[in-house]
């Protein structure tokens, strides 16, 4: 909304000249940051104290570590601090015209409807299970398979208009594109890089997906989502790799969109996908605003309204910008997390034996005698060297 009013301003003319100065992503980036940050600030005491519920809080499994007992009653659904200040600072930043800033939003506040639920049957009913596997999982898969198509048709659509273009000048075969003669003599391929999967390392092999694009964007969104889930399980835990992350997406979604940079880099251009910067900053900000209550001993959890919204909007920013594969290597805290999960529930069931102590992992680190702020800041620390490994990939082609 102002990034609109900046522009009617700046058609005015003479003094609201200046107003130009808004088109600029890294501005509007560096504004979204912190005013999601104010907004956390701001809003963040009265929310915890309206979660509170009465004195009803977050239920504590009996089967956890004995250190988190004394967690029993802490208000929960804190995420929704995070939501509201993405949010509103995405739709006073960001391009509205833009389509992938409202696939990225509407993808998060969907997840995060689901994770509500969730919160909702432990936090007011007090269900320590919240909202049924099953269902849940339901639900993950039809907003999943929703964006997959989205994405899918909406870069076909695009080859296809490309198509009609140069058709005025050429003859079109499949999805060849032959130059009449007299123009040139060259054959155009059509194939929409939004649906290409792009490999690190390598800068000219980018293999065509074609419909498998569709199960792609399925498993990195529903999975995204589910493993920063797994991963907040201890104080600010889950939430700075998010905003880490998050903020190295963005990066991704600047130089991707700028063709210069794109070309430079060696990595795919893609029209339009630099607005989603500005989301990243309302991530980094709204996240850095949530950790200031989250962090240990926290005052509020995240909630599954929180974790499973981010993990979602880190999967969908990461498929728009192509940079799945990078998503699993600067997410690498989160993919161990579910790994170990998945481990050890195999595990027990082929050979009755566990892994590890409990899982996810982090617990098993507890369940060793790690005081709970070692495993924070060191699943940090890790972090921290995977993201720079992943944004070095940049250069490395």
């Amino acid at each position: 909304m102002l990034y609109e009013l900046a522009e009617y301003l700046k058609s005015q003319g003479g003094a609201f000249s200046a107003f130009d100065v808004f088109r600029y992503l890294t501005l509007r980036s560096v504004l979204a940051v912190i005013t999601a940050l104010i907004i956390s600030f701001i809003i963040g005491p009265w929310m915890i104290r309206k979660l509170s519920f009465k004195g009803k809080g977050q239920p504590v499994r009996t089967d956890g570590p004995e250190t988190h007992l004394k967690k029993q009653g802490t208000p929960t659904m804190g995420g929704a601090l995070i939501l509201v200040a993405i949010s509103v600072t995405t739709l006073l930043w960001g391009d509205l015209s833009n389509h992938y800033i409202w696939i990225v939003l509407l993808t998060t506040l969907a997840f995060g409807v689901i994770g509500w639920v969730d919160d909702y049957k432990k936090l007011v009913l007090q269900d320590p299970k919240g909202l049924a596997a099953k269902y849940k999982y339901f639900w993950q898969s039809v907003f999943g398979l929703a964006v997959a198509f989205v994405l899918y048709y909406s870069a076909d659509a695009a080859s296809r208009d490309a198509v009609r273009v140069i058709e005025t000048i050429g003859t079109t075969i499949g999805n060849a594109i032959f130059i009449n003669p007299g123009v040139a003599s060259i054959a155009i391929v059509m194939n929409p890089v939004e649906t290409q999967l792009v490999i690190p390392f390598f800068a000219n092999y980018h293999p065509q997906l074609g419909w498998l694009f569709i199960p792609l964007v399925y498993f990195v969104v529903v999975g995204a989502s589910n493993a920063v889930n797994m991963t907040d399980g201890l104080d600010g835990l889950a939430i700075l790799p998010t905003v880490l992350v998050g903020g190295a997406l963005g990066i991704f979604a600047y130089v991707s969109g700028h063709n210069e940079f794109a070309q430079y880099l060696r990595i795919p251009a893609i029209d339009d996908v630099g607005e989603i910067v500005v989301f990243c900053g309302a991530l980094v900000g709204a996240g850095l605003g949530f950790l200031w209550f989250n962090t240990y001993p926290a005052t509020v959890f995240m909630g599954d309204i929180g974790a499973l919204a981010l993990g979602a909007a880190l999967g969908v920013i990461a498929v728009i910008v192509r940079q799945e594969l990078i998503l699993f290597i600067m997410g690498g805290v989160f993919v161990i997390e579910t790994v170990s999960v998945i481990l050890q529930v195999a595990s027990f069931k082929l050979t009755g034996k566990r892994i590890f102590r409990m899982a996810p992992l982090h617990h098993h680190f507890e369940l060793k005698g790690w005081p709970e702020p070692r495993v924070i800041v060191r699943f940090w620390i890790i972090t921290v060297i995977l993201v720079l490994i992943g944004l070095a990939t940049l250069k490395l082609r």
